[in-house]
C-alpha cells in the first residue's frame, strides 16, 4: 500500500510539474494595455542579451529585460497596427547591428527601429498592409527590401532605395530572403504549372529570377552563421552559397516554423504540429516534441517560437494569446 501511495504521489507531482512548465508572462500587461484586435501579435528575442520584444496590437512594442517579469514600452512614438506571422517582427539576424524591422499587417507602413533607441521611422505608404518584410541586413541603409502584400494573391513588392519607393514584382509569390545588394531567393507558390512549387533566385536585385530548386517552404527562412535554413516539403534544407543551391539537412515531419538557433549552430528548435522539437547535433537527431500550452489550441501560421540562449528559455505564442515561457533549467 505504501508503494502504491508513493507511486500515485509521484505521478500526481509529475503531472502538476508538466502542466506548470509553460508560464504566462503577459497577463498583467494585456490587462493594462487596451490593445486592438489581435492583442499580443509578435515576439522576438535579442540572442546577445536575452531581452524580449513583443508587439501589442495598436499599442506598439514592449521590452522585458528579466524574462517577462516586467515590461516597458520600447518607444513613446509607437506604431499603430498589428503584426501577425513570424517575419513581421525581426531583429537583425546577423547579430552585427541593433536594428529592428516590423511590418504591421494592419496599421502603418513598414517601420525600422533599434533595440537601443526608442524611436521609429516608417517607409513609404506603399508598404502598408503587408505580410512580412526582408532586407539586405549587410547594408546600413537597407536599400534592397522585399515584402508581400497581404491578401493580394502573393503580390511581391520591391524597393531599391531603402523603402522610399516600391514597385511590383508580380503575384504568386511566398516567403523570401535577401542576402546582399543583388542576391535574393523567393518562393513561387504551388500552381497547376508548378505542382511542387519552386525557389527562384535573383542576382540583379529582383529584375530577373532563375529557378534553383523545387521546394515549397511553409514559413519564413532563418539565417544563422551565413547559412540560410528553410522548412519545406517535410524536410529542413539549407543554402551556404547565398541561395545558388540548396541541400537537405534532414527529414523533419510537419515542420511549421524555424529553426530557431540556440547557443551554437548545432542547437536548434523547430515548431512542428506536434510541439517544439530540439536538436543538439545540427539536425542529425531530434528529441521528442514538447507540447505547447493547451491554451494556444494547436499550431497555426500565427504561432511564434523564440529562444533566449542567455537564460535558456523558450517562448511561444499565437496572435491573440498570452506569451508563454519555458525555463529550461526547470525541465
Amino acid at each position: 500500500m505504501r508503494y502504491a501511495i508513493i507511486t500515485a504521489t509521484l505521478v500526481a507531482l509529475a503531472s502538476s510539474a508538466s502542466a506548470a512548465e509553460w508560464q504566462a508572462v503577459t497577463t498583467e500587461l494585456l490587462q493594462k494595455e487596451k490593445t486592438g484586435f489581435g492583442g499580443l501579435s509578435g515576439v522576438a528575442v535579442d540572442h546577445a542579451t536575452g531581452h524580449v520584444f513583443i508587439e501589442l496590437s495598436d499599442r506598439g512594442v514592449f521590452r522585458s529585460t528579466d524574462q517577462g517579469k516586467t515590461w516597458e514600452r520600447h518607444a513613446n512614438d509607437y506604431i499603430k497596427g498589428r503584426t501577425e506571422t513570424p517575419g513581421c517582427l525581426q531583429l537583425d539576424p546577423t547579430g552585427k547591428t541593433k536594428r529592428i524591422m516590423m511590418a504591421t499587417v494592419y496599421g502603418g507602413p513598414i517601420a525600422l527601429g533599434a533595440t537601443d533607441k526608442a524611436e521609429w521611422r516608417t517607409l513609404d505608404k506603399a508598404s502598408v498592409h503587408v505580410d512580412w518584410c526582408v532586407a539586405d541586413w549587410s547594408d546600413p541603409d537597407l536599400k534592397f527590401i522585399l515584402t508581400l502584400k497581404h491578401e493580394s494573391g502573393g503580390l511581391l513588392l520591391r524597393s531599391r532605395d531603402g523603402g522610399k519607393t516600391f514597385d511590383e514584382v508580380g503575384k504568386g509569390h511566398g516567403p523570401a530572403w535577401i542576402f546582399d545588394a543583388d542576391r535574393a531567393v523567393v518562393t513561387l507558390a504551388k500552381s497547376k504549372d508548378r505542382p511542387k512549387g519552386s525557389l527562384v533566385r535573383t542576382t540583379d536585385g529582383g529584375k530577373t529570377f532563375k529557378q534553383v530548386a523545387e521546394y515549397a517552404p511553409v514559413s519564413m527562412p532563418r539565417l544563422h552563421d551565413g547559412a540560410l535554413y528553410w522548412l519545406a516539403d517535410g524536410a529542413l534544407i539549407k543554402s551556404t552559397n547565398k541561395g545558388e543551391t540548396f541541400e537537405k539537412v534532414c527529414d523533419l515531419k510537419d515542420g511549421r516554423f524555424g529553426p530557431v538557433f540556440g547557443k551554437d549552430t548545432k542547437q536548434m528548435f523547430v515548431l512542428t504540429g506536434a510541439g517544439v522539437v530540439e536538436s543538439a547535433d545540427g539536425g542529425a537527431t531530434w528529441e521528442k516534441p514538447v507540447a505547447i500550452p493547451k491554451e494556444l489550441k494547436g499550431v497555426s501560421p500565427l504561432t511564434w517560437l523564440e529562444y533566449d540562449p542567455v537564460n535558456d528559455v523558450l517562448y511561444v505564442m499565437k496572435m491573440g494569446s498570452e506569451l508563454y515561457k519555458l525555463p529550461r533549467s526547470a525541465k
